[in-house]
């Protein structure tokens, strides 16, 4: 009679998952297709275009480094003694990673628009003053700051996302405001040579005025945030009811966390001992090891080769606009063939095979090449990390810790990044090469892990072996 009733259980249960699928992949079939197609468009174009270029701005004002270096700085304060760059771009991080979770605590408490502009307007007046600094240390002091209202801001932008669409629409959209940023950030580096040209302009020096103008424009950004960025589904302003209750049904049927949970002492500690989050966040730290190497010492790569600072500059530019093209080309595939980590492994692949090329090749156009594969695969591999692991946790709590966690691993990879690419290893830098291909094998290794793990458990929750995953009936893991 038990074996029985264990059966009749176990096949009651398994009704219920085939009823909760049913449900997420036909609750749009309950609204006019035009509707949701209209609305989805609308909120893309009222969020994702200011969100990229706010994300721009940030990405270039915490690598602009480099190029001000290539641009004078570093006589001028004298970066050129001992680890003194490395410092000056690794401090940044330190207030990055600490504040990731209070972060995101903090803007449900105060909401978005608030938090977002104290974020951005903050790091506009950091920015601002780098221009102004006389010595090293106060570069320093001011780079501390700028990590202190950026640590805040990225892990807001994932979170606002990933909470108005379907678990199986957020890639194309994280890569899309992703890319804006990879765009903006290959022609950063020909802006910053013409604002570089105003040497001397009230006494200030070239490489002073690309963070004045850069921080100002950051500034100007902060009152266009408090002005028209957007807010959660449950409190924005800018959809009417309607809308409103259309993108919540969705949310709901697709993960069940459509309405905010309260955060607690236990929620939190619960969350962070979660070993999957640890595991993303290693992976989110090996993609953004090579993305930031990149970004601080590209210029520099290619000053090494022996071209000019204008073309070094200009050269700089076209790996970025491959990468962007690159990543939407495989975020769309990601999201039309729900799979995760096959596409993450092909382009931590790409990453791998270009750390090669650069740092063995002893051909220039060659190594150059090398960079075209890298930034491609590292890049791709950003947003790719975010929407693998947004589409595996529900709740609003777990997503405020989980990004939290993730998005500092990032600045870990970042101080990694500036750390390993030491002075003393100029011009090929290959110990900085050597760890950022560890670190893109420790990727394929939490790749086979978490691909293991999801698929044993959706397994086992199909055949009625074990309970809800998630705690969400119906809920599946992404791999």
């Amino acid at each position: 009679m038990a074996a029985t009733d264990s059966k009749h259980s176990s096949e009651l249960k398994v009704d219920d998952i085939e009823k909760k699928e049913e449900k997420a992949e036909d609750i749009d079939a309950h609204y006019d297709p035009a509707f949701v197609k209209r609305t989805l468009r609308m909120i893309d174009w009222r969020m994702l275009p200011l969100l990229g270029l706010l994300y721009a701005v940030a990405l270039i004002d915490r690598t602009n480094l480099g190029i001000a270096r290539t641009a004078g700085m570093e006589i001028q304060l004298r970066l050129d003694i001992g680890e003194r760059y490395s410092i000056a771009s690794m401090i940044y991080f330190v207030p990055y990673i600490l504040l990731q979770i209070p972060g995101n605590i903090v803007l449900r408490w105060i909401g978005a628009r608030n938090w977002l502009t104290i974020c951005v307007v903050g790091w506009g007046i950091a920015q601002l003053g780098m221009g102004f600094v006389p010595t090293w240390g106060w570069l320093v002091f001011c780079r501390v700051w700028l990590g202190v209202f950026e640590a805040g801001f990225f892990p807001a932008l994932v979170f606002i996302i990933t909470c108005w669409y379907k678990r199986h629409e957020v890639q194309q959209r994280l890569a899309a405001f992703y890319i804006i940023s990879i765009v903006f950030g290959g022609i950063s580096s020909l802006l910053a040579f013409g604002i570089a040209h105003l040497s001397g302009k009230a006494g200030i020096l070239g490489w002073g005025w690309i963070f004045i103008l850069e921080g100002a424009f950051t500034i100007l950004l902060g009152l266009l945030t408090w002005l028209f960025v957007p807010d959660f589904p449950d409190k924005a302003t800018f959809v009417t009811e309607e809308q409103r209750k259309m993108i919540l049904d969705r949310v709901e049927a697709d993960r069940g966390d459509s309405i905010p949970d309260k955060m607690t002492g236990a929620k939190l500690l619960q969350h962070l001992g979660d070993p999957i989050m640890w595991v993303m966040a290693l992976m989110f730290l090996c993609s953004t090891m090579p993305a930031y190497a990149i970004g601080f010492f590209i210029t520099i790569i290619l000053k090494s080769m022996g071209y000019t600072t204008l073309m070094s500059l200009v050269l700089t530019c076209f790996p970025y606009f491959f990468a962007a093209i690159s990543a939407f080309v495989f975020a769309a595939i990601s999201d039309r063939t729900r799979q995760r980590a096959l596409w993450l492994g092909v382009q931590n692949v790409i990453c791998l095979i270009g750390l090669f090329v650069t740092g063995y090749s002893h051909n220039n156009g060659v190594r150059y090449f090398g960079l075209f594969l890298v930034n491609a695969g590292a890049s791709g591999c950003v947003p790719e990390v975010l929407a693998y692991s947004s589409n595996n946790i529900t709740s609003h709590t777990k997503r405020a810790v989980s990004t939290g966690i993730i998005i500092a691993a990032g600045g870990i990879g970042g101080i990694f990044a500036t750390t390993v690419y030491r002075q003393k290893d100029f011009p090929r830098y290959m110990p900085g090469i050597w760890a950022t291909i560890a670190c893109q094998f420790a990727m394929m290794l939490c790749l086979c892990l978490t691909t293991f793990i999801f698929t044993r458990r959706n397994k086992a929750y199909r055949e009625g072996k074990r309970g809800p995953l998630e705690n969400m009936p119906g809920f599946y893991y992404t791999t």
